[in-house]
């Protein structure tokens, strides 16, 4: 099932503490003592009212016997997407409740959702247990032909523990033979994989009934589409906070490591940089409200429950017992007090840069490109209704950068959307009212069939010059709206690959409207409510954006993309609507393909990214790795002797060099697993590789410009010059 989900955290994550007794009579779901409280019973009656209503969902479906099989089948498979726990005699097990997953939602009931979790919950002990005992095994022999096959999406269910145990003990060997390879002595290993599967235990032991609840309604909103999602009111909050871009705290990322919250990153300007008394690395270890409240040891606690204890209103205060890095855990902690604020979270907004280009004739002049890099269509959708004039906005943050621009007298524009899922429909609408005069933008049609127009209203432009938009199969939703309206308008070019081919249009429902609670009790459901089609009446669903220049493809459309979902809406059309075409590049492609393939090919940065790009596709084919030793160990010094030359090689060239290459090798560890300092260091490093996707892009923009410069003809019949914008001309 493609469509399966991992909700409410990693896979590893999903279970609840219910008395393991309960196995003992599968069947008896009255029998159950683990019951939903009422607001738990609510929440499953508003979101089935909602969903099952074509007022408000654009396919609703009927709670019939097929959905409800739907809903036991992605059940099982969102906990255990990887088939590591269940076995297909556990799934038979559980079979007489497939007919009732649907009445159990519609009515609230929980129960049967509970003790999946209990038998879940049952076999990660078991699984982990047995991984640890293996660790003290005489099972570490690489010399054989053994192998990994660690893609397990499409597998059946193991048909019994048998299974299972062949199976984790190839999935053990291979964390073993990772951290051999990265030179660690046998004792390190055996200290750093049971550390790690005794961390795995305790995540799951740490859930609680509300996560239970979240995974089963998530399971039935998954089985209607592939975006509807139900946020508890916790998720709830993070999800708002993503959007906003801010929150009200101390101004800290934290991250778990083992069974303390460490601080991951300190935000600039929040209260936690300005008392200037923190650092990547201290650890949290006890929290207090207020000047006086008492303190309370968080180690060993969740950490989205410290966090909880941490953040708060702005303008109150927080003591926090803090041990340093540098020092041993069982150090005395040091008490700092903060006072909350509101802190806005920089990394996700819109940043530039400015790319020179050398001139292409002996005397000509430098292009001077201007990239806008855009993750997120964020928006402060409080601070927006609160009509409070710094509220975050994607829109906002692209016309500034962009009137920046303008004062360097840049030649054009790259705004990249690589890997920029959506969000906001519209900020969506707005940013590309920044280089269109007036229009339409998208076309809605809702679940009756109504076609509704949003488009730009304000005249005048913000950017009228050379545009292109980068993509990729990242690139998702409201960046596909985006893409696809400056293609129709003819406004810029497209380059990379064919964007995901989500064209649904999501909504926030508050489920605490109804009753009107004034504390935060239900959560809210983003409900698909509409499909959107581009002004030339196409949608992007299933299809996505196709690039006017193309990239080679770095994921296969069977892999990822919304195409991959079992249950998404077919692409399709409608008609058009009037919309100004600024110009037609069609007569320009074939002049900025060659020049494009003839760069391409003695660009080393490029060359050698697309040799990985393929290695990376050929190896993700084979979907397991080898076991024996000597295999893997040659295939590793190759990959250190190939960065070794590479680098080498700019060295030589004058080229910038790659940061990461020196570190490149795998060291065997999880991201939490290593020291804060190191980690931040090498996602540092990853961010700074050079990038000759933007490059190139920047590059054949500047072809774009210089083609159009000196030829009056191709010019006019690329971009009338009486249109405006679009006056590449410079």
């Amino acid at each position: 099932m493609k469509a399966s989900r991992v909700v409410s955290g990693s896979l590893i994550a999903l279970a609840l503490a219910v008395p393991l007794a309960l196995m003992a009579r599968p069947d008896a779901i009255a029998n159950v003592p683990a019951t939903p409280n009422a607001d738990q019973v609510a929440a499953s009656k508003l979101v089935y009212g909602l969903l099952s209503d074509s007022r408000y969902a654009y396919r609703p479906r009927a709670l019939d016997e097929s959905l409800s099989g739907e809903i036991f089948d992605r059940y099982f498979e969102n906990l255990d997407a990887g088939k590591l726990f269940f076995t297909q005699q556990d799934i038979a097990r559980f079979e007489p409740l497939r007919t009732g997953m649907g009445a159990a939602v519609r009515d609230g009931n929980v129960a049967p959702a509970l003790e999946v979790f209990a038998l879940y919950k049952q076999r990660v002990a078991e699984r982990i247990t047995g991984a640890r005992e293996l660790l003290k095994q005489d099972i570490f022999d690489f010399s054989g032909s053994d192998r990994w096959e660690y893609d397990r999406e499409d597998a059946p269910w193991a048909a019994d523990a048998s299974e299972l145990d062949t199976l984790w003990r190839q999935s053990v060997r291979n964390d073993w033979l990772r951290l051999k390879l990265a030179g660690k002595a046998d004792d390190e290993i055996r200290k750093t994989l049971d550390r790690r599967y005794l961390n795995t235990a305790n995540t799951v032991a740490s859930l609680n009934d509300e996560d239970a609840f979240s995974s089963f309604l998530n399971a039935y909103t998954g089985s209607i589409d592939p975006h509807t999602d139900y946020f508890n009111p916790r998720a709830a909050r993070l999800f708002n906070q993503s959007m906003s871009l801010s929150l009200e705290g101390i101004g800290a990322q934290l991250q778990k490591q083992d069974d303390v919250v460490v601080i991951r990153e300190v935000i600039a300007g929040g209260p936690a940089a300005i008392s200037n008394r923190f650092k990547p690395g201290d650890r949290i270890v006890g929290v207090g409200q207020g000047t006086n409240g008492p303190m309370e040891d968080v180690i060993g606690w969740r950490i989205d429950d410290v966090v909880d204890k941490i953040k708060g209103p702005k303008d109150t205060q927080v003591r926090l017992d803090v041990v340093p890095a540098e020092a041993t855990l069982d150090s005395e902690p040091v008490r700092i007090t903060l006072t909350r604020a509101r802190v806005r979270l920089e990394e996700q907004a819109a940043k530039a840069e400015t790319l020179t280009l050398p001139a292409d004739t002996e005397g000509g002049r430098e292009k001077q490109i201007g990239v806008i890099k855009l993750p997120a269509f964020y928006q402060d959708f409080e601070g927006r209704r609160n009509r409070d004039g710094e509220y975050a906005s994607a829109t906002r943050d692209v016309a500034r950068l962009l009137e920046e621009f303008k004062t360097k007298n840049i030649d054009g524009v790259v705004l990249d959307l690589r890997n920029n899922g959506g969000g906001s429909l519209n900020e969506a609408v707005e940013l590309t009212g920044l280089f269109i005069d007036q229009g339409p933008v998208v076309q809605v049609r809702e679940s009756g069939g109504r076609v509704g127009v949003q488009g730009d209203r304000d005249p005048g432009v913000a950017w009228d010059g050379p545009l292109a938009v980068l993509i990729n199969r990242g690139s998702a939703s409201a960046s596909e709206i985006v893409a696809g309206a400056i293609q129709d308008y003819g406004r810029g070019l497209i380059i990379g690959e064919t964007t995901f081919g989500k064209g649904t249009v999501q909504n926030l429902v508050d489920l605490d409207r109804w009753p009107a609670n004034e504390t935060k009790r239900f959560g809210q459901v983003k409900l698909t409510i509409a499909q959107f089609f581009l002004p030339g009446g196409s949608s992007t669903q299933n299809k996505g954006v196709e690039p006017d220049i193309h990239f080679p493809v770095t994921v296969d459309a069977t892999e990822f993309g919304e195409s991959t979902y079992d249950n998404a809406l077919p692409w399709t059309r409608i008609a058009a609507v009037p919309h100004t075409q600024y110009g037609d590049f069609a007569p320009l492609l074939p002049r900025l393909e060659a020049l494009h393939d003839t760069r391409v090919a003695t660009d080393k940065e490029f060359v050698w990214w697309a040799e990985d790009i393929a290695e990376f596709r050929a190896e993700r084919e084979k979907k397991f790795v080898s076991l024996n030793e000597a295999e893997r160990r040659a295939e590793r010094d190759r990959q250190t002797e190939k960065r070794q030359v590479r680098q080498e090689e700019r060295r030589a060239l004058g080229l910038e060099l790659d940061p990461l290459a020196d570190d490149s090798d795998d060291d065997g560890l999880q991201a939490s697993e290593r020291a804060i300092a190191q980690q931040n260091r090498l996602e540092k490093a990853a961010e700074d590789r050079p990038d000759p996707l933007l490059r190139e892009s920047a590059a054949i923009l500047a072809d774009a410009v210089r083609l159009l410069n000196a030829d009056r003809d191709l010019s006019a019949t690329v971009l009338p010059v009486s249109t405006a914008p679009g006056r590449w001309a410079r």
